[in-house]
This record gives C-alpha cells, structure tokens and sequence, in this order.
C-alpha cells in the first residue's frame, strides 16, 4: 500500500514524540508545521520534512494525502475546515476546539466535503479497554487517570496549554475524552447525560483545574464515573490509573500496576492476568491503523462524530462546574 503524503500541523504538540518512529515506518511526512518553526527541527530532521511557521504556506507546499492537526486548540477549527476546503483528509487531535460548537462544525463540514477524518481515542481497542469488555457492556464504570503536574507543559513547549482562551481548560479537556468515549463507545443506552460534575484548581492553583470528576448516566440506568487529574507528582511512573466495570458478563478491576481481576457473573470465579496500562504506546499502534485505512477513510476507526459526542458532555460538565478562572464559552 502506497505511503500518505503526509503534513503534521502544530508539531511543538507533546504527543508527537509518540507517533514518530510510526510515521517514519509507514507515512511519508513531506511537511512539519508550527507558529515556532524553529522549535521542530529536531522533529524535521528525523522525518526528513520540510518546516513551515504558516498553516496556509504549508497547505500549498504541494499534494497531499492526509495531515495531522495538533497545536493550539483554538487554532484547530479554522485549521481543519482549510484542510476540508482543499480536501485533505486529517487526523484531529481531542477536543478539536473550544466548544461543541466548533466540533460540530468541523463534522458537519467534513460530511457535506466527503472529506475523511478521525480522532486518536487511542485507548479505544487497546489493552484496558479488551479489559474492561469482559464485563460485557457497562452498567457501572469507573475510570481513574491521573496524570503528572501542569509543568510539563511549559517544559514541552507548549504554555499554551495552561491558558484558558487557547486550550480551553485542563485536566478535563485533556485527559477524560478517552474514558468519556470507552464509555459511550460500550454502553447499550441510546442517551447518555451528564448528571455531576466537579472541576478544581486548588493543587497547582493553575488558570486551568488540575482535577476533574465526572459523573454520566444512560438511560438504561447505566452510571460511569470518570476522576482525571494533574495531581501525580513528576516521576519516572508518570501518572496514576485504575478502572472498574460492572456488566452482565461479571466484574473486572484493572489496576494502576495492570494487574486485571475478572469476576465471573456466571460462576463467581476469578481469573486474573496483567496487562500494560501505559497509553504510550497506544499512538503507534494509532498511526499504524491510519496508515492502512487512509486511503479507505478510516474504516473502522473514531470519527468527527464521536468526537462531538464525546466533547458535549466535557463542554457540559464546565458550564455545570465552572472554576472562576476559566473564561472561556463552551458552545
């Protein structure tokens, strides 16, 4: 199969680390972008690409066959509707702007193009999500994730992460799309509704929360519980997680050290076995599924759809549980 053509736009993202060594395998990345070109030589270099600081430069570059959008997330509404004008397929990083609103119109916009595109819920298929389907769909789920301090994103090179107006918010934004769409993506309710949501900033004492519960229900009764955070100290560990889920098929706990306990509904036996938890390597896995389905239109992989689904319930739970600080409208 022919390798995309291939442009990663906002490429100072601190998830690009992650998907290199897979673009090197499968993609050919003509081009890198970013408002700081000279922050992503290094990334240039290795991907043997061209650099451009201007979004619009780089999309006239030359032919293209798909792009990656990362970067700011205010910067990411106009960025993919260029990629639609010109019928480029995409990849777009969560949340995909500032409000349901903006999600909205990139999907509505890529639908009425043809245009392709999806979204890296990396942990959808992976290790915890195989876990977790043992339990058969959710009736109740839990997932905790909590990762290291905001600093690291001024290490990263990306501060903009940490500002309101540009990303939206913190932990929440970030970090719980991907237990939001395990849920969604599992559960048998035809609706599923925010009912609780707690949002604070009293640990790091950020402009953004640094914790973030969430509580969702189905209309079939179903009821998940999603806690993301700032909260794990810098270590070499990274971050914090376990998950639970409660379904016909019995219980399975999975812990932060990937060790998984499933409870039988049918004979009340437990088995137990371990898994690696860390969603690392979840990107490469990500890229090599759009490396072998691009030309398709991602079959079988997340769409601008479940995005928005996903993103209405995040937006919802900051209009329910604003932290004074964040003054930014979600749609």
């Amino acid at each position: 199969m022919r390798r995309p053509l291939t442009a990663v736009l906002g490429a100072r993202h601190w998830h690009v680390p992650l998907y290199v060594s897979a673009w090197a395998d499968t993609h050919d990345v003509v081009l890198v972008q970013d408002g700081e070109p000279d922050q992503i030589t290094d990334v240039a270099r290795r991907l043997d690409a061209s650099v451009y600081g201007d979004i619009e430069a780089a999309l006239d570059a030359g032919p293209l066959d798909l792009a990656y959008v990362f970067g700011p997330h205010d910067r990411m509404v106009d960025t993919c509707l260029s990629l639609v004008e010109c019928g480029i397929p995409f990849v777009v990083e969560k949340p995909g702007g500032l409000g349901a609103e903006d999600v909205e119109r990139i999907r509505d916009a890529a639908a009425s193009a043809g245009v392709a595109a999806t979204v890296p819920f990396v942990q959808r298929g992976g290790p915890v999500d195989h876990a977790l389907s043992l339990a058969g769909a959710p009736t109740y789920q839990r997932a905790s994730f909590v990762a290291g301090p905001p600093e690291r994103y001024h290490a990263a090179g990306c501060s903009w992460m940490l500002v309101p107006a540009r990303s939206g918010g913190g932990c929440l934004v970030n970090l719980a799309p991907h237990f939001v769409d395990l849920f969604l993506q599992r559960s048998r309710a035809r609706r599923v509704e925010l009912v609780a949501a707690n949002l604070s900033a009293s640990l790091h004492r950020e402009a953004v929360e640094d914790h973030a519960t969430l509580v969702l229900a189905g209309d079939d009764g179903s009821e998940a519980i999603i806690e993301v955070g700032y909260a794990f100290p810098s270590s070499p560990a990274k971050r914090y997680c376990s998950y639970t889920s409660a379904g016909d098929g019995g219980y399975v706990d999975v812990g932060t050290s990937g060790d998984v306990s499933f409870t039988r509904a049918s004979d009340g036996v437990t088995v137990s076995n371990s898994i690696d938890v860390d969603s690392d390597p979840l990107y490469d896995v990500f890229v090599r599924q759009v490396a072998g389905t691009w030309a398709d239109g991602f079959p079988g992989l997340p769409t601008l759809a479940d995005l928005a689904d996903t993103m209405s319930l995040i937006w919802a739970a900051y209009r329910r549980s604003p932290i004074a600080s964040l003054e930014v409208s979600h749609g």
